[in-house]
């Protein structure tokens, strides 16, 4: 992309091949997802400030081509898929295992040149092997939306097995990874959406409980199917027009987990 806008700033040309240093690894692209973030950084709404031309794409699966001075353990050849987030692995965050709290935190894509590419540079903190079971598209939509709802369902909220767990947006990607993750944990899920067909599929993936949110009082039926308790945590990123029936729907004392660009979040 060499401008902000529609996806008429998407341009196909040639770049020089990036050029593998110490401790990274070169992999060569067989599958990258489409990422919300990508059509946020395209429009300007995440990293207005970012240097032009960019290239996006935040989920890669691959295959590394070339590994740079003092990486072990990997090889040309190797099947991986790439973490996205990039920390600087040296300071207090990093070490307490926060490096996504890292003030040099960085996520392919976003903030430096990403897998809308034949090839792209990581470090070799970044690759992980892929199983031999998950084709190369599947592999490829796993790695910023897993991370994401990881981070929410088991770290910030720290979801135990028996609680109800409400995952807002059912449809969309970090909310597919939230239902698994928050069942994996044993707890029951409610899951809401637009359409029943998003709720169908919600279910489909282990969502105990269903809730169209089209509904002006969509947070009294959690309420009802949490016997008036509501959910002991909550997965969110819809922003303000669901902000006080997220509320309502969380049960006194619960533990409510939101991302998203903060402008979101304003009335």
């Amino acid at each position: 992309m060499e401008a902000r806008g529609g996806l008429e700033v998407l341009r196909y040309g040639e770049m020089p091949p990036p050029v593998v240093e110490a401790g990274q690894v070169r992999v060569a692209v067989k599958a990258v997802a489409l990422n919300h973030l990508d059509v946020w950084v395209r429009k300007g709404t995440a990293s207005p400030r970012l240097r032009l031309p960019h290239i996006l794409g935040s989920d890669i699966a691959g295959v590394i081509e070339e590994v740079g001075p003092g990486v072990e353990g990997l090889k040309p050849g190797d099947e991986v898929v790439v973490n996205p987030g990039i920390s600087c692995g040296r300071c207090e965050r990093c070490l307490n295992g926060q490096d996504n709290l890292c003030p040099q935190y960085q996520i392919l894509g976003e903030h430096r040149w990403g897998g809308y590419a034949e090839l792209v540079i990581v470090p070799a903190a970044n690759i992980l092997p892929k199983p031999a079971n998950v084709s190369w598209a599947e592999a490829a939509s796993l790695p910023l939306t897993f991370l994401t709802a990881w981070q929410m369902v088991v770290d910030r909220l720290q979801v135990r097995p028996g609680e109800d767990v409400l995952v807002m947006a059912a449809g969309s990607g970090v909310s597919v990874a939230a239902i698994q993750i928050a069942k994996l944990h044993g707890a029951r899920v409610i899951a809401t959406a637009s359409s029943e067909e998003k709720l169908a599929q919600a279910r489909a993936l282990g969502a105990d409980e269903t809730v169209n949110y089209s509904h002006p009082d969509w947070f009294k039926e959690v309420r009802r199917l949490t016997g008036g308790k509501g959910a002991d945590a909550v997965v969110d990123h819809t922003g303000a027009q669901y902000w006080e029936g997220v509320i309502r729907a969380t049960a006194w004392g619960g533990r409510i987990a939101w991302w998203g660009p903060l402008r979101d979040m304003r009335p």
